[in-house]
């Protein structure tokens, strides 16, 4: 039986197989973080051509991009995932023409280099699609491709040069053999003068829009070196002629540095400050950056997914994270063993690709760190990663070729670092897709406990239990929410996190009639602590909105400063409880009514004092099985069932909630007091209340 053998032709099947199973398995879970909540509200009420004005302050070259992708893709969360897939897919491409332009005759290890490009385990923020596509993507994608054009220029100019001297007969040395089976790669049909025009315009493209590839350009001189080499003797002479063919794009990339140079000093740049001049640059401190840099992108992020995995080792997600990096490897190792490519030497290309890795890692360091920003796994920091991808990838490559001489070991050590890639790639995503379930759950349960709201009105919380989105993040989508057919003006809506805002400029204070502003680009709520609503919402519990009136700043007393000392704003009567729909966002379809619901409807129930229909509400809930996680959910109920004058019931679900958490005894005090002051009919209530008072200790 004949064996099986891969050809060349199958590797774009293997980029589209690898792109789908590390960011795609997950893909219709996943949804809007971070500035795609913002982004995508401009580009649904302000229209694609906001994005012009709106980056014209911070980056102004930046605003094309996001008005051509607007206007090509509705702001809608699937749409643009399925995008983001694509454009992973097309930037690895990207990787592999570039590196198969550098090193023609190592297409081996230019696939190898590209695939972990690919699924660069260091970079987690590729599901913060609308925002990264835009702002990094897209150019990184033009940039790729202007290294490759210019690889392509070079060689095919020494070609040209060959063929018109024609005094000389190939080697096999010669760049243009492609394969060490000694056929002769043909020359472009463009002229070395166009591939070079368009690695110009692509480097135009690729670097002036975004601040994140401003520092990577000397790896182009150094890829230049590598084909340099190739076809001149001597250090002197090489380093002549590499800075010669380097001096078209060194001027282009100086014309971009004295571009944001005159904007941040001069004219009107309004990005990330340069903060590392404010602190002196100690040899120690360049040290630990160097060596920060080179263990987390050139050698931890390959390993991370094993430590991540070993803290939760029996959870689903570590489970299936697991599985998926054992079968990733098997048919990765399966395929490179199967692929048909021609074995070249490979300790000059592994030394290079060290060299240059290494450099591209510090280079790609450059632009966070001048921003005095910090290069932290697993956050959205890591989004700096973007620009050391290219020089880990080839690091880890050059590094595994050099270590081991067994073209079989070399083979499954890629297969388990492409695959502890995948791996990584997935367990991103299920944080992502956690994070989108956690909006969708505060979403409708602030819709379902306020349908409307008046307008002009602030929400304030000290922080929401989730990891990716701000209170700018949020406001975006509170307005889409609630002003539906907004137009141009103020902002009707926005949220502030307290511990965030308070003593800035959008919130300077607590103090009543404290005017308040929160921006989404060139337009902004203004607003005043006169007119707020508060809410809370703990990690493990449902949403609700703190009422002053019914004594929720002891009840909440134990958390957070920036909480408590903003409940005595709220006012309820913000809350348009008689509204004729709910607010929803149109990409979202309501989930099952759980616990939380019935929650919601029975605290609103509550604020217009029908007591009776709280506690329907609730019995249908606990009817269905459902109960709160956290025992303050109960006091509504407790409330309502005491109130209406079924004070036992009432007596021993307080006991049950105290027992569940004694932190709930003000709250439960505060009840009892309200309960007390009313006065409920029946025999010996008062005694009773008495008696429940003191068990609480409520006089203390």
């Amino acid at each position: 039986m004949k064996p099986i053998r891969l050809s060349e032709r199958s590797i774009p099947l293997l980029f589209l197989t690898v792109t789908v199973i590390a960011y795609g398995l997950l893909l219709p879970l996943t949804g809007f973080y971070w500035d795609d909540l913002p982004f995508a509200w401009i580009a649904e009420f302000l229209g694609p051509y906001e994005f012009i004005p709106a980056f014209a302050q911070v980056r102004p070259f930046l605003g094309p991009i996001f008005f051509v992708t607007t206007s090509l893709i509705p702001p809608v969360p699937l749409y643009w995932q399925i995008f983001a897939l694509i454009i992973r897919f097309l930037a690895g491409l990207s990787a592999w023409f570039a590196l198969n332009q550098i090193w023609p005759r190592h297409k081996r290890q230019t696939l190898i280099a590209s695939l972990l490009f690919l699924v660069f385990p260091g970079y987690s923020q590729h599901w913060v699609a609308f925002t990264h596509i835009n702002q990094e993507w897209i150019p990184f994608i033009f940039y790729l491709l202007s290294f490759g054009f210019s690889a392509r220029a070079l060689r095919n100019s020494y070609v040209v040069a060959r063929r018109s001297g024609a005094t000389t007969k190939q080697s096999p040395n010669d760049p243009e053999i492609a394969s060490g089976g000694g056929s002769t790669q043909s020359v472009s049909p463009l002229s070395p003068r166009n591939d070079m025009i368009f690695a110009l315009l692509l480097l135009i493209a690729g670097v002036f829009p975004t601040e994140y590839f401003v520092s990577i350009e000397p790896m182009r001189f150094l890829f230049i070196w590598v084909i340099v080499s190739e076809q001149v003797n001597g250090f002197g002479q090489r380093f002549v002629e590499s800075w010669k063919r380097w001096t078209p794009y060194l001027l282009i990339w100086l014309a971009n540095g004295a571009w944001l140079a005159y904007f941040y000093t001069v004219g009107g740049y309004a990005s990330y400050d340069v903060e590392v001049v404010r602190e002196p640059l100690t040899f120690i401190r360049i040290l630990s950056t160097i060596g920060e840099a080179i263990w987390k992108a050139g050698v931890y992020i390959w390993a991370q997914v094993l430590v991540l995995a070993s803290k939760t080792p029996t959870a689903p997600t570590t489970l299936a994270t697991l599985g998926l990096i054992v079968v990733a490897f098997i048919l990765l190792a399966f395929y490179l063993r199967k692929l048909n490519l021609t074995e070249t030497e490979t300790r000059t290309f592994a030394i290079f690709a060290i060299v240059i890795g290494l450099a591209g890692i510090l280079l790609g360091r450059i632009p966070s760190f001048a921003a005095g920003l910090p290069l932290t796994l697993q956050s959205s920091y890591d989004r700096f990663m973007v620009s050391m991808m290219l020089g880990s990838s080839l690091f880890a490559t050059g590094l595994i070729e050099l270590s081991f001489r067994s073209i079989r070991i070399k083979t499954y050590a890629f297969a388990f670092l492409i695959a502890l890639g995948i791996g990584q790639q997935f367990f991103n995503a299920n944080i992502f897709r956690r994070d989108w379930a956690k909006q969708q759950e505060i979403y409708w349960q602030l819709a379902w406990r306020s349908p409307a709201m008046k307008p002009n009105t602030a929400l304030l919380t000290d922080q929401l239990p989730i990891d990716y989105e701000t209170d700018l993040s949020f406001t975006a989508p509170l307005n889409w929410m609630y002003a539906p057919s907004y137009e141009r003006s103020n902002l009707p809506y926005a949220l502030f996190y307290t511990e965030k805002r308070l003593g800035r400029a959008s919130l300077p204070s607590l103090a009543p009639d404290t005017d308040i502003s929160l921006a989404i680009r060139r337009v902004s709520f203004q607003g005043s602590t006169s007119q707020v609503l508060v809410i809370h919402m703990p990690r493990n519990g449902c949403l609700r909105v703190l009422d002053p009136a019914r004594g929720d700043e002891a009840t909440y007393g134990r958390q957070s400063r920036f909480l408590v000392e903003a409940i005595p704003l709220s006012d309820l009567s913000n809350i348009i409880v008689a509204s004729d729909q709910t607010a929803q966002l149109p990409f979202l379809s309501e989930p099952d009514h759980t616990w939380c619901y019935y929650f919601a409807k029975a605290e609103l129930a509550r604020q217009q004092g029908d007591w009776n229909q709280a506690i329907d509400l609730v019995d249908q809930a606990r009817a269905l099985g459902y109960e709160p996680e956290d025992p303050f959910e109960w006091l509504t109920y407790i409330e309502a069932q005491a109130l209406t004058g079924n004070i036992e019931a009432a007596e021993k679900l307080s006991d049950r909630a105290f027992e569940q958490d004694n932190g709930i005894r003000k709250g439960l005090c505060e009840v009892w007091k309200r309960v007390q002051a009313v006065g409920p009919a029946g025999s010996g209530a008062e005694a009773r209340l008495d008696r429940i008072l003191s068990d609480f200790q409520c006089a203390r």
